[in-house]
């Protein structure tokens, strides 16, 4: 179960104050940014009342913020930015996250995101072109059948939360009893990424960073 804790601190600052305020936090942020404590933070405006602030603070646990970040050397620094403002919070508590969460149809997926099946299928092309000629994954490649690349297909764009048939049965039966190594593991994520990049496929850093967690979750499975 997770130990994360999310903070929650409520501002009213005047609107003369409003530009102050937003740079002190702009400089304050860098220190929270610093911390290995901090997961991630956010500072939003109400758009009904311009005075209305609301600080959200993910951090690794309750303990770690109040005896880690307010004990470490960073914590000096980031209240005298701060400090000017503490008079005009509304509220300062700690929040346990619940198991009522999701996302909503707005966020596309990583399959859209990827370029639904035209760029699942440029992706899985190009990783087979880098496979076949590869020292470690080539003689693996080399045995399984022509109707593999379709199924790996199906597969990642499944995993990567697109619509279509499942290709997990078909994938699991081929590499049963391949004895694929640790290496050849590693040597396939690298691959990916490799192919992602002569894919064409997204460059940017979310994507990136989504990309990459599927692919893990998808080499260790």
């Amino acid at each position: 179960m997770t130990t994360q804790t999310v903070e929650y601190i409520r501002y009213r600052i005047a609107e003369a104050r409003s530009a102050e305020f937003l740079a002190a936090y702009t400089r304050a942020s860098r220190l929270l940014a610093a911390s290995p404590h901090c997961v991630a933070y956010e500072l939003d405006r109400c758009e009904e009342d311009f005075e209305h602030f609301i600080l959200r603070i993910v951090w690794t646990s309750t303990e770690d913020h109040v005896e880690g970040f307010r004990e470490s050397e960073l914590f000096p620094d980031f209240l005298a930015e701060i400090r000017p403002y503490v008079g005009d919070i509304d509220e300062m508590r700690h929040y346990k996250p619940t198991t009522v969460r999701g996302k909503g149809s707005a966020e596309p997926t990583l399959y859209e995101r990827a370029g639904g099946a035209d760029g699942v299928t440029r992706l899985v092309s190009a990783f087979h072109a880098l496979a076949v000629r590869d020292d470690l994954l080539g003689p693996l490649v080399a045995e399984l059948p022509d109707a593999y690349a379709d199924h790996v297909a199906l597969w990642l764009a499944e995993a990567f939360g697109g619509p279509g048939p499942s290709g997990h049965s078909q994938m699991a039966a081929w590499h049963t009893g391949k004895d694929i190594t640790e290496a050849q593991r590693r040597r396939w994520a690298n691959l990916m990424h490799d192919a992602a990049d002569a894919a064409d496929l997204p460059p940017d850093p979310g994507f990136r960073s989504a990309f990459a967690g599927c692919v893990e979750w998808a080499a260790r499975l």
